[in-house]
């Protein structure tokens, strides 16, 4: 690798590490301006969306977050009546969580609310900017999507316990 690359490779670090807290600055304050539940919380119940019932670890796995961080997550998404623990009936060891159907209203109108929220901010774009910006985000969400897939932390890489 020439240094011309070592720069380039630098430059996209350095952006991709820029975009974070772009986005989860926007993301979180929509976040709590719609509900109290955190960040993490609402990771959680849109895997929920996508796998219907995960096992804890799945969740840590899937998220990269320790399994006592998971715990506290799904405890407080018990308390406001959104998850529900299931006893594997396979493995008594396994807990799984599934949403509860006022988990399932109350996520789909919280990421209405937050959609919403984001659809006013982009609209000021004008159309060649949403144009970039939809190109941009695409791109982005394809090469990630590639890089991860070779990385040992990949989502595909939780399985069923």
């Amino acid at each position: 690798m020439n240094s011309n690359e070592t720069v380039s490779i630098d430059k996209i670090i350095e952006n991709l590490i820029y975009l974070h807290p772009l986005l989860s600055k926007s993301l979180t304050r929509s976040i709590k301006m719609k509900t109290n539940l955190n960040p993490g919380s609402l990771f959680i119940l849109g895997l929920l969306s996508k796998y219907d019932v995960l096992s804890m670890s799945e969740i840590g796995c899937k998220l990269s977050i320790p399994k006592p961080h998971v715990t506290a997550q799904v405890d407080k998404l018990i308390a406001e009546g959104m998850v529900e623990r299931l006893l594997d009936p396979n493995d008594r060891r396994i807990v799984n969580i599934r949403f509860t159907e006022k988990g399932k209203e109350d996520f789909k109108a919280i990421k209405q609310e937050i959609s919403k929220d984001m659809r006013e901010r982009i609209e000021k774009l004008d159309e060649n900017r949403l144009t970039q910006l939809y190109e941009s985000t695409q791109q982005v969400r394809e090469i990630l999507s590639e890089i991860m897939v070779d990385s040992h932390t990949t989502m595909t890489s939780c399985t069923k316990i």
